[in-house]
């Protein structure tokens, strides 16, 4: 069978405290994408997860044994993932691969489950959150209001259908230097103010409005920091705006660029005129 993994887009990012953990409280709205990784999934003899083009540690990998060490007791599985989401583009595309993995499972979709002896599933949840920030809210590819590191979710009703152009600048961007340099600037904002902007985001997107008619409350405060890492992305911010997207944005840690449109007709015109290698097309607010 195969199984898809929608990237994820920030269509703001409001930086808290950074907590005991050493993570940091935040106020975000995510949104899937149509652009999605795709996985094939086949019964075999023992579990192997196989990502094509991407070394090191593969966060899928660390979903399914992390299944089984809860005591998961699904078939052995061949995962081979066909990656579509660049990588380290602030687009969540591992973390949307680990989250497809817990899916799976939970879903009585993999080979040997959805009978009467369907292996039973441990917390989900938390193992999510065990596993990244980002991987809880993508166990439901939905429109989201995510609130302390990752881990409080609350479901929004889908938006009105729009579209975006994404230019990854070749990705590259690691998160956690992306935060050690907002620090390093002394970014971010108190908790009340952060409960404030939550409750204005979910007064905003609660209707299943467009984005782009709260425009106002879309902003990302780590874009000062990516873009001291990574000068290029100002660059692309700039062609998105001479090349007249409606809004222009930075998601999650970068360093993607974003321009949200009304419609996907509009944003395929804007992305011919920009003319750019890495640009991506795609309709936003509803996973594929």
């Amino acid at each position: 069978m195969r199984i898809y993994a929608p990237a994820k887009l920030n269509l703001c990012l409001y930086l808290g405290p950074r907590r005991d953990d050493g993570l940091h409280e935040l106020c975000s709205l995510f949104e899937p994408l149509a652009l999605a990784d795709s996985i094939d999934v086949a019964e075999t003899e023992r579990d192997e997860v196989v990502c094509p083009g991407v070394e090191g540690e593969n966060l899928a990998a660390r979903a399914l044994d992390a299944l089984r060490e809860r005591g998961w007791e699904g078939p052995p599985l061949r995962l081979e993932i066909e990656k579509r989401i660049p990588v380290a583009a602030g687009l969540g595309g591992g973390s949307a691969d680990a989250a497809a993995i817990l899916r799976l499972a939970r879903d009585g979709a993999a080979p040997g489950a959805g009978s009467s002896t369907a292996p039973a599933l441990p917390d989900l949840e938390a193992l999510a959150a065990r596993l990244g920030a980002d991987v809880p809210s993508q166990l439901v590819p939905a429109l989201s209001l995510v609130r302390g590191a990752g881990e409080r979710i609350e479901r929004l009703p889908d938006p009105v259908p729009h579209a975006v152009i994404l230019l990854p600048g070749g990705g590259g961007l690691s998160t956690a230097d992306v935060f050690a340099e907002a620090d390093r600037l002394g970014l971010g904002r108190g908790e009340d103010e952060l409960d404030e902007l939550a409750a204005r985001l979910r007064d905003a997107a609660g209707a299943g409005a467009s984005p782009l008619d709260y425009a106002e409350l879309l902003a990302n405060d780590l874009e000062p920091a990516a873009r001291s890492l990574r000068p290029d992305i100002g660059a692309a911010l700039d062609a998105l705006r001479a090349a007249g997207a409606p809004l222009v944005l930075l998601t999650g840690s970068g360093p993607t660029a974003v321009g949200l449109f009304p419609t996907l007709e509009g944003a395929k015109s804007t992305a011919e005129r920009i003319d750019r290698d890495d640009a991506i097309v795609c309709e936003a607010g509803r996973a594929r």
